[in-house]
């Protein structure tokens, strides 16, 4: 089952039954700096993603990030503002993306969570946006991802290639995504190096599924080419 978010959805009454792991503790080799610091209004892009957090009203927020001072210093400053949000500093970001959610999910063994329920999310989403969040707390099933389609096929989309953008060819099921806190656990032993939750997920019943559509979540940042991009459509700040 499948929902689209856009403008004038309607709005959606705010849970705070859940906890939040923020996944942030990549090296951006690809794109060659720190994409938790490229800024977005005036604001590095790991405030940006804690504050959209927060909107959703946690009981805490868990927030993996690497050993670099800039970005530890960040999450400081907004943890003093906002007590919810509660950093672990991943000594072993190489390892991949399961590392971090691994240790994510170490950090929750203390929070009691009455629905059972975690928002996972990523930093560099830059056009995630409150009422998808809201769309996804909304979810009932065991799992509610994201649906999108890839950078490529993205760029057809925005072109108004409509053949290309109804196309199923591409399309990702992934972060944001809600899971119940249950099956987190119960996965959390294979969670491995990039062996994420995709592959997982990809083995549940159709019904323990549902998905929220939104384009928009295809732009994340990974290479310079798709920071140039978005600092030429004004979803980020271009560099001085």
């Amino acid at each position: 089952m499948s929902s689209c978010i856009n403008d004038a959805a309607p709005h959606i009454q705010k849970t705070s039954a859940h906890a939040i792991i923020v996944l942030a503790s990549g090296l951006s080799q690809r794109l060659g700096q720190a994409k938790q610091l490229l800024n977005k209004n005036g604001d590095a892009l790991i405030e940006v993603m804690l504050k959209l957090a927060v909107t959703t009203q946690p009981r805490v927020i868990i927030v993996i990030v690497p050993d670099y001072n800039a970005i530890t210093d960040a999450v400081a400053d907004l943890a003093a503002q906002y007590p919810i949000i509660q950093m672990v500093v991943n000594p072993q970001p190489e390892t991949g993306m399961a590392h971090s959610l691994y240790l994510g999910i170490e950090a929750l063994t203390d929070v009691s969570l009455p629905d059972e329920r975690v928002l996972i999310m990523g930093v560099d989403q830059i056009l995630l946006d409150e009422s998808h969040l809201t769309a996804l707390l909304a979810g009932s099933q065991v799992v509610v991802a994201s649906e999108y389609h890839s950078w490529t096929y993205a760029d057809k989309m925005y072109l108004d290639d409509h053949s290309v953008a109804n196309s199923s060819a591409k399309r990702i099921i992934g972060l944001p995504l809600i899971i119940n806190d249950g099956l987190l656990r119960q996965w959390q032993s294979a969670l491995t190096g990039d062996k994420g939750l995709r592959h997982l997920i990809r083995a549940l019943p159709p019904s323990k599924i549902s998905t929220v559509t939104n384009d928009q979540l295809s732009y994340d940042i990974d290479t310079p080419e798709q920071l140039a991009y978005a600092q030429q459509k004004g979803w980020l700040d271009k560099q001085l």
